[in-house]
């Protein structure tokens, strides 16, 4: 039997102008996946402001399509094996972000993941920079209240997508990987709740590289380094031009 809803993702919620921020959408296909880990990928662009389709099935999980049935993404169980480094301290990390954030060194965007024009609660707000001596991205996190269900736990398409941009970020900034590159894939685990309002660590890592195709890890902790969620992405960089 196949269920089907109707969903569109928010204006707000976007990575690269109009295309849905692929975190988020992942989150949203993991709410609808009973396995604790599983795995979202990406076939194509994934539009904001525009009906689209989530296809449920007994067999083949859940699928995300477009109005005429493209598959846009679709998710399933997965299994994450992941040598994760040791959480950079919340000292460092919350002076690491605050020095960021004065020096003008990151470009300001409305991303929903690491936008600094996106208002508190219409965007995370987390902004990964590369971490002096490590060969880690990290920042500092505060979720606003608004990223949160009503008893404060920060919703799961928001960790998912708390799990998407330090991947990015690490990529940029420690692999040469070249802007316009997009998530492919994400695969994740959350392990405890995490909680508005409480300081957190977002740290993220290189794992490899195959020609235009990067794998990265990224890990989400609260301040005293405990770990709330961890993740794999396959990011793949645009074809040369």
């Amino acid at each position: 039997m196949i269920q089907v809803d109707e969903i569109t993702f928010p204006e707000h919620v976007h990575g690269y102008p109009s295309v849905a921020f692929g975190g988020f959408v992942a989150g949203v296909l993991a709410t609808h996946c009973p396995a604790p880990t599983a795995r979202v990928d990406f076939r194509a662009k994934v539009p904001v402001g525009t009906p689209l389709v989530l296809a449920h099935t007994a067999v083949n999980g859940t699928v995300l399509t477009d109005a005429q049935g493209k598959v846009l993404a679709e998710i399933g169980a997965a299994t994450l094996s992941l040598d994760v480094p040791p959480t950079p301290s919340w000292a460092e990390t919350e002076a690491l972000t605050a020095g960021v954030l004065s020096s003008g060194e990151r470009p300001i965007t409305t991303c929903y993941g690491c936008g600094a024009a996106c208002e508190p609660g219409r965007g995370l707000r987390l902004f990964p920079w590369a971490l002096p001596g490590r060969d880690l991205a990290a920042a500092a996190w505060v979720p606003d209240p608004a990223l949160s269900a009503a008893d404060g736990i920060v919703t799961t398409e928001n960790v998912w997508a708390a799990l998407d941009c330090p991947g990015g970020h690490v990529g940029f900034l420690l692999s040469g990987m070249r802007r316009g590159a997009v998530t492919a894939a994400l695969t994740a685990t959350l392990l405890r709740p995490v909680r508005a309002g409480e300081p957190h660590i977002a740290h993220a890592w290189p794992i490899g590289q195959d020609g235009r195709k990067y794998t990265v890890g990224v890990a989400l902790s609260t301040a005293d380094g405990e770990l709330c969620a961890v993740s794999e992405a396959l990011w793949i960089e645009p074809r040369e031009r």
